[in-house]
């Protein structure tokens, strides 16, 4: 079977290694593909694209938009969309803008509970990672607090402060998920819903994919073996594709953040139908009725 990573970050983002990185090791993982999906961002696609063509593998052109519902973050992957469509672009122009100030009030926070810290510290720890021109994010604050010796390492950093309940996360101001499905179906694409165990809440799931998500990722690194047949058996009752994907960040003192690339994969099949939505006009559904 020819396989594909669909859901990979780079420096564009918050991973740890540039986009033609990134792209070299789908290769030498054995993949034939592998889609590049950056949190609100698609600045790493060029360069990964290059690198497409030096390493003989397919580089599929992927967002991942940050949401908001019910005080969650919820994460909507999107493929087969126009990456130089200039509406989606002002769109995520806008997000980052959200995750700046949301990097401003962790700030904050963390002084709140005593810990000297300013974003200049944080982005000369960034500048030290091997990064390109990437926003600043979570990883990055909890690199800073390792350096500066409250927190033993980048793992401990989350669960204590930077973690969804932990002492300093910040939960900002963000656009819906079904507005994030829109944007990508604006721009010509498939919208899948990302991880879907870690939002521990079936019914909201439920949902996105009755009010319009195109596919959803039940192969996921934090997912274990039930969860995974639980989401794809989900995935098939709603009609729609099963994806998967590593979600990989890159490695940090040696832990990967999620998974090694190609870690969890899917047939090209996969995404072969979940780009096949676009060619189908899109009809308004009712609640559990699958897609035609």
């Amino acid at each position: 079977m020819r396989r594909i990573d669909m859901h990979t970050h780079t420096t564009a983002s918050d991973g740890r290694h540039r986009p033609a990185e990134v792209v070299r090791m789908a290769r030498d993982a054995g993949l034939s593909a592998v889609a590049i999906t950056d949190h609100d961002t698609v600045a790493g696609l060029a360069e990964a694209m290059r690198a497409g063509e030096q390493y003989g593998i397919r580089v599929v052109p992927g967002v991942e938009i940050s949401a908001s519902a019910e005080g969650k973050d919820i994460h909507i992957l999107g493929y087969g969309f126009a990456p130089d469509d200039p509406v989606l672009l002002e769109r995520l122009i806008s997000q980052r803008a959200v995750r700046s100030r949301r990097n401003e009030a962790i700030i904050a926070r963390l002084n709140e509970l005593g810990l000297s810290l300013t974003l200049k510290e944080v982005e000369r720890a960034a500048a030290a990672s091997p990064r390109a021109d990437g926003s600043i994010g979570r990883p990055h604050m909890a690199e800073a607090l390792v350096l500066k010796g409250y927190a033993t390492d980048i793992r401990d950093a989350f669960d204590r402060y930077l973690a969804e309940g932990a002492a300093a996360y910040v939960q900002p101001d963000r656009i819906g998920p079904l507005e994030a499905v829109r944007w990508i179906h604006d721009a010509g694409g498939a919208a899948v819903v990302a991880h879907p165990g870690l939002y521990r809440n079936d019914r909201l799931v439920q949902e996105l994919l009755d009010g319009g998500a195109d596919g959803l990722e039940a192969y996921h690194s934090d997912h274990d073996e039930e969860t995974e047949r639980h989401y794809a058996a989900l995935a098939k009752s709603r009609g729609v594709p099963a994806t998967g994907g590593s979600d990989f960040h890159g490695a940090r003192e040696g832990a990967v953040f999620h998974g090694p690339v190609g870690s969890r994969s899917v047939d090209l099949a996969v995404l072969d139908e979940l780009l096949s939505v676009k060619r189908h006009p899109r009809l308004t559904r009712q609640p559990g009725q699958p897609k035609p």
